[in-house]
């Protein structure tokens, strides 16, 4: 038997109808004044990217240790996914990457490296269409299932979905149940406009850290190519500074407390864990 799960906004609906029932007595348009506000929340709820109106949403992490978690939209991205890769490398640290489908796609071994290399891999949406979530249930399956099936060839079902730009809808709690996924958003972003306007941007980070902190950055190089250097030392500044804060980077799935992907049956991955175990057998020593 199906489990029929109320909504804050279906809650909050109803509490509406509720006061505006019981305000009818007293005058006719006092029934107007709680629909008014209902419908006010509505409007400004899926601009709101860590309010769980229609839907749960996870937008921080554990905050009993000073732990922080990077995750990076838009990619992967040819000119800044093996530089930004380079560079966690080099921090010794772990990200989640918000893929978009299309660009996976046409990048395969850039996701591939980003895998390899220990990162978590999350649904972004198949076109990265910021006005998906009015779009319909139809369109909106679309973006998140097809997305699903390419991410698929490399092994990987995502189990988190991060919408465009953050903004939730109604239908995104009817769809994201039928697919197994979850929305995952973040505690802190820079508003940088997929790296439109990066001035600053290590510093707008880096004063919002707390623990548990999702922090929400972009993986794609700047329109501005001359900028493209200026981008990559403000992350390295992002991740220098979050040590000096006596933070640590943990990744996502471990700071939220649950799985941010899972690996299919014979994927590329556990192959590839396999056959470095099996190259260590074989060169120590009988």
């Amino acid at each position: 038997m199906k489990r029929f799960h109320l909504s804050l906004g279906d809650l909050t609906g109803l509490l509406s109808l509720i006061l505006g029932g019981l305000l009818l007595f007293l005058a006719p348009v006092f029934f107007l004044v709680p629909l008014a506000l209902f419908l006010a929340l509505c409007m400004a709820a899926p601009f709101l990217p860590r309010f769980g109106f229609f839907l749960p949403i996870v937008s921080k992490g554990r905050a009993k240790k000073r732990a922080v978690a990077l995750t990076f939209d838009d990619g992967p991205d040819p000119a800044s996914t093996p530089e930004l890769l380079r560079l966690l490398s080099a921090h010794g640290m772990k990200a989640a990457f918000f893929v978009v489908g299309e660009k996976a796609a046409r990048h395969p071994d850039l996701v591939k490296a980003i895998l390899t290399q220990g990162h978590e891999v999350a649904n972004h949406s198949l076109t990265h269409d910021n006005l998906v979530m009015f779009k319909g249930r139809r369109a909106l399956k679309r973006e998140i299932v097809g997305t699903q099936e390419i991410l698929g060839r490399f092994g990987i079902r995502p189990l988190a979905f991060r919408p465009p730009v953050g903004i939730t809808y109604p239908m995104l709690g009817q769809v994201l149940p039928q697919t197994g996924m979850y929305a995952l958003n973040f505690t802190c972003r820079a508003v940088d406009g997929g790296n439109r306007w990066i001035k600053g941007l290590s510093k707008r980070i880096l004063r919002q850290l707390r623990p548990g902190a999702i922090m929400a950055l972009h993986d794609v190089k700047p329109p501005d190519e001359r900028r493209f250097s200026y981008w990559l030392n403000e992350v390295d500044r992002i991740l220098s500074g979050i040590r000096a804060q006596d933070f640590k980077v943990v990744p996502l799935s471990e700071l939220i407390g649950r799985p941010v992907m899972m690996g299919l049956p014979g994927n590329a991955v556990k192959k590839s864990k396999a056959q470095k175990l099996r190259s260590r057998k074989s060169s120590s020593p009988r």
